[in-house]
């Protein structure tokens, strides 16, 4: 991988349609889009992406040991609970997430949720590549699948803690 220094006069336009996009299972359903990641930025440091929840559902309880993540309401409203205290999303709510935070995103309404996200150091894009289905952009949404078997084994090996095992 490139060093920081990779990144002097360097610079990566993605387009909304541009960049891997993953069907979610339960209880999130919607659908996970990496757009700046190391592989095309040649950057270690982080990445970046948007997650969509679907209506009625739900992203699990969780935390990152060994990541600080930001995350921006982008589209949508719901509430994030963090650390126990629920607070409203609105379009422009900004969380920063540090090492062990628990944090939870609920979309309670009847329209998508849309999240950016910021990783540091980068891997939620790998995470959600593997417990995901590939998604081609239009096409119709699919009913609602489980998690993999071993997404115990994959939380833990993407660095993430869960609460509970849904």
């Amino acid at each position: 991988m490139s060093s920081p220094a990779t990144a002097q006069n360097h610079g990566i336009v993605v387009q909304p349609d541009e960049g891997p996009s993953f069907w979610q299972p339960v209880p999130a359903n919607g659908h996970a889009d990496a757009k700046l990641y190391p592989e095309i930025t040649g950057f270690p440091g982080l990445s970046m992406g948007f997650q969509t929840i679907a209506p009625g559902c739900r992203i699990r309880e969780h935390s990152h040991g060994g990541q600080v993540e930001l995350q921006v309401c982008f589209r949508g409203c719901g509430r994030v609970v963090v650390n126990g205290d629920s607070h409203p999303l609105v379009p422009g709510t900004a969380c920063f997430l540090g090492y062990d935070v628990k944090h939870e995103i609920i979309n309670d309404t009847a329209d998508e949720l849309t999240m950016l996200w910021v990783m540091a150091p980068p891997g939620l894009e790998d995470f959600f590549a593997t417990i995901g289905r590939a998604r081609a952009r239009g096409e119709a949404v699919p009913a609602p699948f489980e998690r993999p078997a071993d997404s115990v084994a994959i939380d833990e090996r993407h660095g993430m803690r869960t609460a509970h095992a849904d």
